[in-house]
């Protein structure tokens, strides 16, 4: 899959031909990715498949997860002047990509690593890219939450609307997903979170409450359901996500991580 998305992205790229090899001779060049921001990186493994595709080598200073600081030199490529200038913008994008995703994945990790409390991406990717960008987020210290719709079942406010009985609903559920799969429910107030409960639920989403209304949740899950986990999500920031940590949940989820992402600051040279 990988190797498919790295052709593909290459391919829309270079079209029917990159016009300039059409004029200049190829001849040995190597050229240095140089960092023109801080961050963290991301993308490795993407673009060691296209080195591999296009025949050119990479020496990497840095790695994936790893931090690195305005002015470093993350990599230096070797091959042929054509094959190096013809995969540049490929490269930059997908390592650009990954690495703004991360970096600010970093960020929200940190905040709440004192609280021992995971950290969760969610589905709100691009289209297409959701492999590439919840890899994005386990660089920055995320934890990925369900890859799509068969790796667990989760019972949204809509899907609520369409059940009669929840703990009906679960007990059927039961027979037929798979053994593995967990099911979770997401509650905006307490009422729905101890219905969530009784009906038998393996994680409860305590969906855009406050950290206050979160800790209810908490107060009575600890009491009576202490085997339940709890999930805190919805609208939640650099600026909130301590709160959140602090008021013990399990794990915290946020599609920030990717869709609040700006572009960090990458370059090629040739030298």
């Amino acid at each position: 899959m990988i190797e498919d998305f790295v052709k593909e992205t290459l391919s829309q790229d270079v079209g029917r031909g990159d016009l300039y090899a059409l004029v200049e001779p190829s001849v040995a060049a190597s050229a240095k990715i140089i960092a023109k921001s801080d961050g963290v990186m991301a993308g490795v493994m993407y673009c060691d498949i296209l080195a591999k595709l296009e025949n050119f080598s990479i020496a990497w200073n840095k790695n994936d997860s790893q931090s690195f600081v305005k002015g470093d030199v993350i990599a230096t490529l070797s091959g042929t002047s054509h094959v190096l200038l013809r995969v540049e913008r490929t490269f930059l994008n997908m390592l650009l990509h990954a690495s703004s995703i991360a970096t600010l994945t970093k960020k929200y990790a940190d905040i709440i690593e004192p609280y021992g409390v995971k950290l969760l991406d969610t589905r709100k990717t691009r289209p297409l890219l959701r492999n590439f960008e919840k890899y994005a987020t386990r660089c920055g210290g995320a934890v990925n939450h369900r890859m799509g719709l068969d790796d667990s079942l989760m019972i949204k406010d809509t899907h609520l609307k369409t059940i009669k009985d929840l703990k009906s609903y679960i007990q059927a559920a039961r027979k037929k997903i798979p053994f593995t799969a967990k099911i979770e429910v997401e509650a905006e107030t307490l009422l729905i979170a101890k219905e969530a409960f009784e009906a038998g639920a393996d994680i409860v989403m305590c969906d855009n409450m406050t950290p206050l209304e979160v800790q209810e949740v908490l107060k009575y899950r600890d009491a009576n359901f202490a085997h339940i986990l709890i999930e805190a999500s919805g609208n939640i920031s650099l600026e909130t996500i301590q709160s959140y940590a602090k008021v013990g949940v399990d794990a915290i989820s946020s599609g920030a991580l990717i869709h609040q992402a700006n572009w960090i600051d990458l370059s090629m040279k040739m030298d």
